[in-house]
């Protein structure tokens, strides 16, 4: 006969893990000796064994008293449920495992290659941190509207930031972002600005651009990026507008 200590040693399991069972009633406890003592036979060692061979295999302590008292049958329909549940939950760590793996790689959490790339371009032109996460988060937007259209929009914008005038007008941007609303440079930054906008303008025909058409909820919802981020961004949409241009993310030449 065998106390719990050595009925644990011989099934492989520790002595508070016995006394779970006990309490869940899946392993009768025996009565006690003449010293007050538990004492287990050889038939408490086999039904432990079995115990922990099924909770092992991902068997829930819920489901071990039913398959222990199955026959044959039931034992291997119960056995074929429990390996389907296992194989999707399986299935769905390894999902897990590839979203973690996004987590890390930055970027490309919530962006395509290519919108990857123009990020990593505009970090190779050392602009400021802050700009570029700026960039990104708008691009994200626009990625969950038109993810066909990102590989052309993307080529399109590396086309344009590796062109100097734009370039220098995007670092010049940058620098706008901290200028406040009466700042004096505005005008001249706003003539500058629509000089680039109306050079650029001349290569959009190239583009169909119905569909690249953003949402009116977009628009704004990009537009509200630009305004709580850029102090001067009201008075800069002013001047555009004295200048024939209205709007930010959806530029619009304004009908004389």
């Amino acid at each position: 006969m065998l106390t719990i200590s050595q009925l644990a040693a011989y099934a492989g399991v520790t002595v508070r893990a016995v006394r779970h069972y006990h309490a869940k009633g899946l392993l009768p406890e025996p009565d006690r000796d003449h010293s007050g003592y538990r004492r287990y036979d050889a038939a408490a060692v086999v039904e432990l064994i079995r115990i922990r061979t099924l909770a092992d295999a991902g068997v829930p302590l819920s489901r071990v008293r039913q398959l222990l008292a199955a026959d044959d049958i039931e034992f291997r329909a119960a056995v074929e449920e429990i390996d389907g549940r296992l194989r999707a939950e399986i299935r769905e760590r390894q999902q897990h495992r590839e979203r973690i793996a996004q987590l890390a790689a930055g970027d490309s959490l919530a962006l395509p290659p290519e919108a990857v790339a123009y990020l990593d371009r505009l970090r190779q032109l050392e602009l400021p941190k802050r700009a570029i996460e700026l960039e990104r988060d708008a691009w994200i937007l626009v990625a969950a509207q038109l993810p066909e259209q990102m590989p052309t929009l993307m080529a399109l914008k590396r086309a344009q930031i590796d062109t100097p005038a734009v370039t220098a007008m995007y670092r010049e941007l940058v620098e706008a972002a901290s200028w406040e609303a009466d700042d004096p440079r505005l005008p001249a930054f706003a003539d500058r600005l629509v000089s680039l906008i109306e050079e650029s303008a001349k290569g959009w025909d190239d583009y169909d651009s119905a569909s690249f058409a953003l949402d009116d909820e977009l628009v704004e919802l990009l537009d509200s990026v630009f305004l709580n981020s850029v102090p001067a961004a009201p008075r800069l949409l002013e001047l555009l507008r004295e200048r024939g241009w209205t709007g930010w993310t959806h530029l619009e030449r304004i009908d004389p």
